[in-house]
């Protein structure tokens, strides 16, 4: 590497890790708020973790902070152990999970999990995203409008009408412009940090208004954090039972929360991140993190992407925004105090709606099958019971429901032939079949084989056109719709001639209904016989000869 490429690369991770600063900031306080600690853990957590997951660095360009999952648990753990109403009781019980559940993500990235995370189907991780952003929601609600929050889910649940009826005026009119903000400000430029300019605004207006006029978050020390982890020797060992569940589901979330991190940035990156390397790397930034007091995090995806997006290509970029959220702490510490209640729950609402993903559930709602049931069930299991047990259920619910249809469809096909090799009898020149890959799938396209299939789809190179040959595809999932859509738009984007052939009934019909099929690949693209296909790119070829 020359000097220039080094200054270029220095210049981008610096410019990547300010930026992932800026996006960091409002959330790491809003999610401290939100754990019940305090907004100043939530900056701790952004600051070490960050910094100590970046040096060992699994996946070079990710961003690790404080995000909605983690903070949703971390929340109920802090309220378990009664910090609210005596905190030098409870910080022993909190430190003590908070720690084990890094030093479980230790372990996981020794085990090697970090493979198995990719049997997660599709409708579970959707429904258990869109639980969360409800969760998020639904904890902001009243403070929103101005209100003291009543307790746990069920009631908010229940007095969720109180603060429409009686909202505080200020807080309500305060809460709706931020969010104003936060989704106005990027339809006039990406570049711009909305979540921040919104905290700073929302701040000036604190400022100028009488005292009192709305909620603060109040007092955030100018310093670096204090060493917490001598508390643990009052730690009471008879609630070792419960810190152990505490921390394996944060070690479990954070997993999932990292690693499907790790593949998008893969995805903007075109690289491949060692997950099990990142799980080792996170559990220790999320261990050290708990000895200073911070709230557990994880991989975040949107700091990730800004981060890419601004040049950042290593992992010195999310050093570097550690770096510069500590200076911020030490310069700007005692500022921060007056960042109004009302704004840091508007930027959580919108947190909480960025979650939920939309799409996909409209998506499988229409499918209208056992994804449905699937994707419902965890969302009802995730606001209403326990994070993990609805990855569970849904898991297992999937595993049934693909093994049910496997069966039945082994059943069906064991009764039709194989398809005849005709590239002899179209009499293909030599010289155009070279450049034609007959990608062949035989079975179903489904969550347990995406990865294979991406990854067997990206080998595929120095060809003019790709078949994707669906005769012996009996079955696709919602994951398998997705990667599938991914692969055809990375062939049309090496300027690859794409083609489907021999796709069931029943699938086309999946396509048609989701889009898939006109809007990434023209309906006329799509064949019922590979002998169609091959005549189509054996004119479309010659005329380029």
């Amino acid at each position: 590497m020359n000097i220039n490429s080094i200054k270029t690369t220095i210049k981008g991770d610096f410019t990547g890790g300010l930026t992932a600063a800026i996006i960091a900031l409002p959330m790491a306080l809003a999610f401290g708020l939100q754990s019940g600690l305090g907004a100043e853990y939530g900056l701790y957590t952004a600051i070490i973790l960050a910094i100590i997951a970046s040096l060992i660095a699994g996946t070079k360009t990710l961003i690790s902070d404080p995000t909605g999952p983690m903070t949703i648990v971390a929340a109920t753990i802090i309220a378990s152990a009664g910090f609210a109403n005596n905190p030098e009781t409870a910080w022993p019980t909190i430190i003590a999970t908070f720690a084990l559940a890094g030093l479980f993500q230790i372990v996981f990235g020794f085990v090697k999990v970090a493979q198995y995370v990719k049997y997660i189907s599709y409708p579970v991780l959707s429904g258990f995203m869109g639980g969360i952003g409800i969760i998020i929601i639904l904890f902001q609600w009243h403070s929103f409008f101005g209100n003291d929050r009543p307790g746990g889910i069920l009631e908010i649940i229940g007095d969720i009408h109180n603060p429409i009826l009686s909202p505080n005026s200020s807080s309500l009119i305060l809460g709706c412009s931020t969010l104003a903000l936060i989704y106005l400000i990027p339809l006039l430029s990406k570049k711009i940090p909305a979540g921040l300019i919104a905290l700073i605004i929302g701040t000036l207006i604190s400022l100028l208004l009488e005292p009192g006029t709305f909620s603060i978050i109040g007092e955030i020390p100018s310093s670096l954090p204090e060493f917490e982890g001598s508390k643990l020797t009052n730690f009471n060992f008879d609630d070792l039972s419960s810190v152990i569940v505490g921390a394996l589901t944060l070690a479990g979330l954070g997993t999932i929360d990292t690693l499907l991190t790790s593949v998008v940035a893969d995805n903007v990156t075109k690289t491949k991140h060692n997950g099990n390397r990142e799980l080792v790397g996170q559990g220790l930034g999320n261990f050290v993190s708990a000895l200073f007091g911070g709230i557990p995090g994880a991989g975040s995806t949107t700091g990730t992407v800004a981060n890419i997006k601004s040049n950042g290509t290593s992992n010195i970029s999310g050093i570097i925004k550690g770096v510069i959220l500590m200076i911020v702490l030490l310069g700007l510490g005692q500022y921060l105090k007056n960042v109004p209640i009302p704004v840091l729950s508007a930027l959580l609402i919108s947190v909480g709606i960025g979650i939920i993903d939309f799409k996909g559930m409209k998506r499988l709602i229409k499918i209208k099958n056992s994804d449905t049931l699937v994707l419902i069930l965890v969302i009802i299991l995730t606001v209403f019971a326990d994070l993990l047990v609805a990855v569970g259920v849904g898991m297992v619910l999937s595993s049934f429901f693909f093994m049910q249809r496997m069966g039945e469809l082994v059943d069906q096909q064991s009764k039709q032939g194989n398809l005849a090799d005709i590239e002899k009898k179209l009499k293909i020149p030599e010289k155009i079949k070279d450049r034609i890959y007959d990608f062949e799938l035989d079975g179903p396209l489904f969550y347990g084989f995406s990865d294979q299939f991406k990854e067997q789809a990206e080998a595929i190179k120095d060809k003019d056109a790709v078949i994707i040959n669906m005769s012996h595809v009996p079955y696709i999932d919602a994951s398998g719709i997705y990667v599938l859509e991914e692969v055809i738009t990375s062939f049309k984007d090496k300027n690859m001639d794409v083609i489907l052939v021999g796709v069931k009934d029943h699938i086309f019909k999946q396509f048609e209904d989701l889009k898939v099929i006109p809007q990434t690949l023209p309906e006329e693209k799509a064949y019922n016989s590979i002998r169609s296909g091959l005549k189509y790119l054996k004119n479309q070829l010659e005329h380029k000869l």
